[in-house]
């Protein structure tokens, strides 16, 4: 049950990683490679001014300004120097390597003998339930797990609203048209180039805050968590428009991405109990994201024959 509670945990935290892909990728349809350099940018910077003194909450929304920073750095070169989205992300994902390095002063900072969000979520758990241990549906779990599970769906539930309800404000919905039709947007007069470099700091700024909670969560911050999680977030995206039917409604795009974030740290979890050699788990990842985006389309190409 601690494994299942902790992947759960996890999955949470991620999913503000899947929305922020999901911003990039599907509004603005930018594969975003700054993903891998600013989930490290936010633990990077939470754990070393947690380390400094700084209060956990405080940290954590200067990550969360960093990842924003990151985000728009790299839409300033996309826009402004017309260097190819791709090509931006990547350059931008690279210095952020030595950025991180600089800002941690070496390649691992943990966080075991401070005081983080995780550690108030558990404290404050045991304080309200009064108790180190609960049942939980005939499962012993400790209240401290418990309590940080609530509060990775408490951050998820908060986030996944925030960017519904700026998204159906008027610079939001203007924002949403640029991603379906630049060209339109711009004849009636719009800054096509800054809904774009905002668009990609908000999708970078929710990257750094999971990063941020991630650091906390597990403990520490470390150079090479960033590796591949860009596919991670994709994948989760792809597995809750699976869940959700494709639909192109907000609401359950966001939703879909949190509960596919979830279900794929599960399938994570169970494959690696099952035994599966965790030197192999970004291979998998790629396998299975490669047959997401290719399975629809063979199904749908069959049923068309057969009809």
């Amino acid at each position: 049950m601690t494994l299942l509670l902790g992947a759960l945990t996890i999955g949470l935290i991620l999913s503000l990683l899947a929305m922020g892909v999901m911003v990039s990728f599907r509004i603005f349809s930018v594969p975003d490679i700054t993903t891998d350099g600013s989930i490290t940018l936010g633990a990077a910077v939470a754990a070393t001014l947690i380390v400094m003194g700084w209060p956990p909450s405080l940290a954590t929304l200067a990550a969360l300004v960093a990842g924003f920073l990151a985000g728009s750095l790299t839409g300033v070169i996309n826009t402004k120097f017309r260097i190819d989205a791709l090509l931006s992300g990547i350059l931008v994902m690279t210095a952020l390597y030595s950025v991180n390095l600089r800002i941690m002063g070496k390649s691992n900072v943990p966080l075991m003998a401070d005081r983080t969000l995780a550690s108030e979520a558990g404290a404050l758990g045991e304080k309200l339930l009064g108790v180190e241990r609960v049942n939980l549906f005939g499962w012993a779990v400790t209240a401290a797990d418990l309590s940080m599970l609530a509060g990775a769906l408490l951050c998820a539930v908060l986030a996944a609203l925030a960017v519904y309800f700026f998204f159906r404000t008027e610079i939001g919905t203007a924002m949403r048209a640029t991603g379906d039709n630049a060209q339109m947007v711009r004849a009636l007069g719009a800054n096509v180039e800054g809904y774009r470099i905002f668009g990609l700091a908000l999708a970078n700024g929710l990257i750094a805050l999971s990063g941020a909670l991630l650091a906390q969560y597990q403990g520490f911050a470390d150079a090479q968590m960033g590796i591949g999680m860009v596919v991670w977030g994709l994948a989760s995206v792809i597995i809750g428009e699976a869940l959700t039917g494709g639909t192109r409604s907000l609401g359950l795009t966001l939703t879909g991405a949190i509960f596919g974030s979830v279900l794929f740290r599960e399938l994570v979890a169970i494959a690696l109990r099952a035994g599966l050699n965790p030197n192999d788990l970004k291979l998998i990842t790629a396998i299975f994201v490669f047959a997401a985006l290719v399975l629809p389309g063979l199904i749908a190409k069959m049923k068309r024959r057969t009809a």
